[in-house]
């Protein structure tokens, strides 16, 4: 069946929630307590070993599938308008921008000349004062453009995750 990557990456959270959901209820069932004098029997919860393995397994399997295909998808479909950047490499690509942005940020609002401010200048007869060592102009011009760059590639992958399709086999 063909998926949008964002349908498939649905897929893998339901199926994920679906496998802890399993795992949740076998450990509420793989064991019970009783009292030494009870019929165990009577109060043994329904439980069947060979049904819940045979399920996790079939679970972990879809899983397994979906993620490969997600994966497959990532690392061979370049984004429009990024000179053949795949998804995979966007993917790797969009923190270290978003790291960048911050750090330009600060760079961009930081005053030429700053006066320090510590004991030692409080009380000596001249000021101290802290120099931008860059021009702030150009901070200013970078994180502008690693904005726009962040915002286009943002785009591209809400493109790809809601246009283009993929085959998973379940």
């Amino acid at each position: 069946m063909k998926y949008t990557p964002a349908e498939a990456s649905k897929l893998l959270r339901t199926l994920t929630e679906e496998h802890g959901n399993l795992k949740e209820r076998e450990r509420s069932l793989d064991t019970f307590g009783a009292f030494a004098n009870e019929d165990l029997d009577t109060v043994r919860p329904e439980y069947d070993y060979n049904d819940y393995q045979a399920k996790m397994a079939e679970l972990e399997g879809k899983i397994r599938k979906v993620k490969h295909a997600i994966n497959v998808f990532n690392v061979t479909t370049a984004l429009p308008d990024t000179g053949g950047m795949t998804i995979d490499e966007a993917l790797v690509y969009l923190p270290q921008l978003s790291a960048r942005k911050r750090k330009l940020a600060t760079m961009s609002m930081r005053l030429a000349k700053e006066r320090l401010q510590s004991s030692r200048t409080t009380t000596a007869a001249v000021s101290e004062f802290k120099y931008a060592n860059y021009e702030i102009d150009a901070a200013k011009a970078d994180y502008e453009k690693t904005s726009a760059e962040i915002t286009a590639i943002q785009s591209a992958l809400d493109l790809i995750n809601n246009t283009e399709t993929f085959e998973i086999d379940l």
